[in-house]
């Protein structure tokens, strides 16, 4: 008897893993190597360069090897002071601590999606000036933590009123101005209170994570999963299939398939670093994190970037480097799921250069040591602003 063909929605939730991730991105990299991606190509004799870079970088910064994972806890540590560990209040209860860092981390991690090359932060506490995602985390750490998030006046570090939030709001606590330009700003806000709308507090999420432990030990992926849930009706403009809202999910023509999801595309770039950002403040509270290397690298212009500037990726086109392309365009999907691809294949290659092993170093190590460290190296020597290779037309939610 034949198999019954699965509905359209079963389809679609076949895509909100990491696992679909991972699997199309390496057919996306097998397609490159055979000519069938159109606007690129691959060279993956250059991978040892771009190994070298990394493992050199890692060892620069990380000189006993001790690199935390990829997380946007990263961001909240400036000139050696953990700006968050600083304003932590004693929480009785772990739990209610982890609710309110699941609430920072989600609004942090989608307020994220790239500043441009203009925009800087002033934080008036520390006096530093920053940047792209190092300003954007401690703008939105501030913003969080001046309570205009909280429905509780008496409660401030929590985001149960996102409904609040607008450009007006969000250009005041990120420092917005004509002459300090913040792209994507009326983007983030609608996202966040769509976000608020999905789920009310985002720190409920961490009761759903931690029901779905099985004897205190919970597998990254299922963070991931619990978020793709979650968070996927509140992405703008995005594909949906059977009903299912997909997310960071685009269309290519060298992925095929004999089902509905013919030609589809998962990334899921900022659910998953917002997952690696989840590991800690489960653990704080008790959750034992597994199967790390179960999420994917992340399709971001740092570490696409490497790639490109390595010259593991060329653009068939040369002239395609000055123009500005759309976040579904098949150039930007396939650059994004080949450099998932490629960030397994790199990993390896960086763990033996420093003579690790990948349970001593996963890949969430490679990402921060790192991977998206050399990608910004490498752009800062080869272009004055330090920017992508590749200019991308986005909403401020994708990137």
């Amino acid at each position: 008897m034949n198999a019954k063909p699965r509905t359209d929605a079963a389809a679609a939730r076949s895509l909100l893993s990491s696992a679909a991730v991972r699997e199309r991105a390496q057919e996306m990299l097998g397609a490159a190597l055979a000519g069938e991606v159109a606007e690129w190509r691959v060279d993956l004799a250059k991978l040892d360069a771009a190994a070298d870079l990394t493992a050199r970088v890692v060892r620069e910064a990380y000189p006993d090897l001790d690199v935390p994972f990829h997380a946007r806890w990263r961001h909240f540590v400036v000139d050696g002071r953990d700006l968050w560990a600083e304003r932590e209040k004693p929480w009785a209860d772990p739990k209610d601590q982890a609710r309110a860092a699941f609430d920072l981390a989600i609004t942090s991690v989608l307020l994220d999606a790239g500043a441009g090359a203009a925009w800087r932060y002033r934080d008036m506490a520390t006096g530093t000036e920053l940047g792209r995602s190092e300003g954007l985390g401690i703008a939105s750490l501030r913003l969080f933590e001046s309570g205009v998030l909280s429905a509780d006046p008496d409660d401030p570090l929590r985001a149960d009123a996102l409904g609040r939030v607008d450009a007006e709001l969000l250009a005041k606590a990120f420092q917005a101005r004509p002459d300090n330009p913040l792209v994507g700003l009326e983007g983030r806000a609608a996202l966040l209170r769509r976000l608020g709308e999905a789920v009310g507090r985002p720190g409920v999420l961490f009761d759903v994570m931690a029901a779905r432990a099985r004897d205190g030990r919970l597998a990254a992926p299922v963070i991931l999963e619990v978020l793709l849930e979650a968070l996927g009706p509140i992405w703008p403009g995005r594909l949906s299939l059977g009903g299912v809202p997909l997310g960071d999910c685009w269309r290519h023509p060298a992925i095929r398939r004999t089902d509905a999801t013919d030609g589809y595309v998962p990334i899921h770039k900022l659910s998953q670093w917002l997952a690696y950002s989840l590991i800690e403040p489960l653990e704080a509270a008790g959750v034992a994190v597994v199967d790390v290397d179960g999420l994917t690298g992340l399709a971001e212009y740092r570490n696409g970037g490497l790639f490109v500037d390595a010259g593991v990726l060329t653009l068939t086109d040369p002239a395609d480097a000055g123009r500005a392309h759309p976040v579904d365009g098949p150039l930007v999907v396939g650059w994004r799921s080949l450099t998932v691809a490629l960030l397994d294949r790199i990993a390896p290659m960086v763990r033996e250069r420093l003579d690790v092993s990948a349970e001593a170093f996963p890949l969430a190590r490679v990402l921060e040591g790192g991977t998206w460290a050399a990608g910004r190296r490498i752009a800062r020597s080869l272009r004055a602003d330090g920017g992508p290779p590749i200019t991308v037309v986005s909403d401020g939610t994708v990137f």
